[in-house]
């Protein structure tokens, strides 16, 4: 290994009121100061090694005056030193003083404390170096034999790296590893061993396993993971093998430990699709969701339990277990109970609603036991909406869940009690045979309404007239219906005049000075228009006012209605598994090995997903969505070319960066430095590397993302040309713009709920349509697209020609911030048919940065539009 090889960990910060100490004062420190200087001394250097300096002439001096001492802590801090201090001749050949090192090495793997000899094979797995191994080999083995468990499973490990990197160092790793495997007794010298087989000799894991197949339940947890990750990785690339194990995964779903029953569960989902195993895994799960306190892993495995009832062969299984679903509801988490009353919903038949609703009912009584909660009210107005879906869609079972609902419009929760309001609104039209039991269950509670704003006259007093003109309307039609039910003139005349004078009270208080806001004109027109009504009673103001009115509700209704049937669908036929006439049958039996190894593996998605770095589903051609995320980095007539593939995963963003020498020299310390701007976090500063002439190397470098924000990465690549004195080479990159929609993901919400956070969010951006688009629904698919964004807004809202277009759009980033925009659009007809669409698009969020960041995109989108 090279001196330009040496890896630079980190750079660690030094106080900047403290001069760097002297070469001479370190080395007189180390010499002749006592234990504590020495310490303080052997800090300091691998401090400036660490931040690049070259200290040479210590080395010899650590040799003689500390490698010797017996202190832990110095000993602790020298395996760090000699990690990272350079350990070849700038030609690659290993320094003579290593040998003297080496044999310290050897002294420390036989010291009689376990600690000291456990630490030092640590170290031996970062070591690179196959010289300063070899004389160690005897000794590393003889650890294996060693009284403390600490010493064995780090002799393991030890051996496992070696024969990773030097196979022809211990040829013969895997036989020793078996042998000791038989015999050892601690489990976490027993997983480590197994670990090792797994990845160096799988025949073998698979004998021992074997052996040992009655007795894995047991195991400690530790070694149980590892044999659900072979059991998996066997069955995944030999099918046949899955008879021979899937009874020791099921018996593994008794684990006491958690971790093992989840991995277990997942693991027997893929390789069985038996109704019996499905069940079996479902059921597990749902255990888990109930036992474990940490709500994070109840949402966990919620989502598995989703990702369960995606597939059509598994929702019939997952209909029977809807009750112990159901039992998740005991989790006072709202998120929890949220996920599970959807998930109960999506499972929900005529076979099981009855007890569905049986459930949901004590679930409402229990929150009325429960003191005043935000979250108990949020839960209380979850369970009125299920159980609203859940009467609009088994129609029979409206009788039953009325009555309950009914309770709720004398709730101090106005946001439940307005959404019962919305259900009574909608039953009350749809079920005509149970029209008469919602208006007796009204009038009982009417008396009990209570609600946390004023009284009628409050209202009035305050200036909101809209509900003065809402008044008007329901006492025109109660009105108008009196009419006709009663014959007698003089009732009708003085039943008229009442609801009149009423009317003609509001208007006059409205003009006067006495409420906080005059009435508006538009309130004026409306109880206005009422009064002629009334006044003049024509039959067809009666038709309007009590037949259309009604009719449109019903329109209203059905067009919802239907919009929820469609989206059902949609839903149905994306997890229809579609199969075309001519599509080849995969039989696993007949696939090729290396066939096999293409698909998925699951092990390594959920390796990748507990890092944050969740795959997402590239385009159809995964090399053409690739290049589009490629970024050139420098120009071709650079020294050194570099282009860089933006990988975008859930937390953070890896950048695969291709360095290319374009020139005829060796290129030594080739350092790739990176800054970040935004709410980006450099992970660790990559590797220097060493390009021969025209060579080229691949850099991977990690940055964290903290929030949904554009960001900046920008940085050099700096180099010293091998032979040269000159000082050190410099190429400066382009910046790579990280785009926000990666992180940006369409939702959905109520209309009250987009109401109330467009209220709420103090940040709003307000960006000018400007693009050469020319159609109204063309220009808002445009901003869909390119925003990542959900329109909330109806289709049947939206079909149709005015000339202008109003629509709200919704979406959530994958940190849980919400972003809304309110699209306002018209098409200047004066200007003829070719004129561009005008208006202008306001932007929501909570943080400034999403708001503005949502505001550039949408500016950048409209320039790029093309007639």
């Amino acid at each position: 290994m090279t001196a330009a090889e040496n890896v630079c960990y980190t750079l660690i910060n030094v106080p900047m009121d403290s001069e760097p100490p002297s070469e001479i004062s370190l080395k007189n420190d180390l010499e002749k100061g006592d234990v504590k200087s020495k310490t303080e001394a052997l800090k300091k250097v691998i401090i400036m090694i660490l931040n690049g300096e070259k200290l040479p002439g210590l080395l010899m001096t650590i040799i003689r005056f500390v490698l010797p001492l017996q202190d832990h802590t110095i000993k602790k801090l020298l395996l760090v030193f000699w990690e990272i201090v350079p350990k070849t001749t700038p030609d690659g050949r290993l320094l003579h003083e290593m040998i003297l090192v080496c044999d310290a090495y050897r002294k420390d793997l036989q010291h009689p404390n376990e600690f000291i000899r456990g630490s030092t094979l640590r170290f031996l797995c970062k070591l690179k170096e196959a010289e300063l191994l070899e004389p160690l080999m005897p000794a590393i083995r003889a650890c294996l034999e060693h009284r403390h468990s600490y010493v064995r499973r780090n002799a393991v490990l030890a051996i496992y790296t070696i024969y990773r990197n030097f196979e022809h160092l211990i040829p013969d790793a895997p036989e020793l590893i078996h042998d000791f495997l038989v015999n050892e007794k601690d489990a976490s010298c027993k997983r480590n061993a197994f670990m090792m087989l797994i990845h160096a000799d799988q025949d073998r894991a698979l004998d021992y396993l074997s052996t040992c197949i009655d007795q894995v339940q047991t195991f400690g947890d530790i070694l149980q993971l590892v044999i659900v990750e072979l059991i998996y990785k066997v069955c995944h690339a030999n099918p046949s093998e899955r008879a021979r194990f899937i009874r020791c995964i099921y018996n593994l779903l008794q684990s006491s430990s958690p971790a093992v029953k989840y991995e277990a569960a997942g693991t027997l989902v893929t390789l069985s699709s038996a109704p019996t195993a499905i069940k079996a895994a479902a059921q597990c799960y749902i255990d888990l969701i109930i036992k474990e306190s940490d709500n994070n892993v109840k949402l966990i495995v919620l989502d598995r339990l989703i990702e369960l009832k995606e597939h059509p062969a598994h929702e019939r299984v997952l209909q029977d277990l809807v009750m112990d679903i159901l039992r998740v509801l005991s989790t006072p988490d709202l998120e929890v109970r949220k996920k599970t009353l959807q998930l109960a919903l999506d499972l929900v038949s005529s076979r099981n609603v009855e007890e569905l609703v049986i459930v949901l009912k004590k679930e409402v009584i229990k929150t009325n036991n429960v003191s005043e909660h935000e979250d108990t009210d949020k839960y209380r107005q979850l369970l009125v909406r299920t159980l609203h879906s859940c009467s609009v869609r088994f129609p029979d079972m409206a009788a039953n869940v009325i009555p309950v609902l009914m309770e709720f419009l004398s709730d101090n929760n106005e946001a439940a009690a307005a959404d019962v309001l919305e259900f009574v609104r909608e039953a009350i039209q749809r079920f005509d045979n149970l029209r008469m039991l919602i208006v007796e269950k009204m009038l009982e509670v009417f008396h009990a309404i209570k609600s946390v704003k004023p009284p009628l006259r409050g209202f009035l007093l305050d200036g909101d007239f809209f509900v003065a003109a809402s008044l008007a309307t329901t006492l025109t039609k109660i009105a108008l219906r009196y009419v006709a039910l009663v014959q007698e003139k003089k009732k009708q005349n003085s039943f008229v005049a009442e609801a009149m004078l009423l009317m003609a009270t509001i208007l006059h208080l409205g003009k006067s000075s006495l409420p906080k806001k005059p009435i508006t004109d538009d309130d004026v027109d409306r109880i206005s228009l009422c009064l002629k009504v009334l006044s003049e009673c024509s039959p067809l103001m009666n038709d309007i006012f009590n037949k259309e009115c009604r009719q449109s509700l019903s329109h209203m209704l059905s067009a919802k209605l239907e919009e929820e049937k469609l989206s059902q669908k949609k839903e149905s036929e994306k997890r229809n598994v579609t199969v075309q006439p001519d599509d080849p049958i995969s039989f696993m039996q007949l696939t090729a090995k290396n066939e096999m190894n293409c698909k998925e593996d699951q092990f390594q998605l959920s390796l990748l997903a507990a890092m944050g770095n969740t795959q997402r589903k590239e385009a159809a051609d995964p090399l053409a969505s690739k290049l589009n995320k490629v970024t050139q980095l420098t120009g071709f007539s650079d020294p050194v070319y570099a282009e860089a593939y933006v990988h975008v995963n859930q937390y953070d963003i890896v950048l695969d960066v291709l360095v290319v020498n374009q020139t005829s020299d060796t290129l030594q310390n080739c350092t790739l430095e990176l800054a970040t701007l935004g709410d980006l976090k450099l992970v660790e500063k990559p590797s220097p590397l060493t390009l021969a002439p025209h060579d080229f190397a691949n850099i991977k470098a990690n940055v964290k993302v903290a929030s949904t924000e554009n960001g900046i990465i920008f940085g050099n690549i700096v180099y010293d040309v091998s032979g040269a004195a000159s000082d050190r080479n410099c190429v400066v990159l382009s910046d790579i713009h990280i785009d926000i929609m990666d992180y940006i993901q369409p939702a959905t919400c109520t209309d009250a709920e987009f109401r109330q956070m467009w209220a709420e969010f103090e940040w709003e951006n307000k960006v000018t349509v400007n693009t050469n688009m020319v159609d109204l629904n063309d220009y808002l698919q445009h901003i869909l697209k390119s925003t990542n964004m959900k329109c909330l807004t109806p289709e049947k809202a939206l079909s149709g020609y005015c000339g202008f277009m109003a629509a709200n759009l919704y979406a959530r980033s994958i940190f849980g911030e919400d972003a809304l925009a309110n699209v306002s659009i018209e098409k200047p007809i004066h200007q003829g048919p070719d004129a561009a669409v005008t208006g202008h698009i306001r932007i929501r969020a909570k943080s400034q940065g999403m708001a503005l960041s949502l505001g550039d995109k949408i500016n950048l989108s409209q320039k790029k539009t093309s007639i």
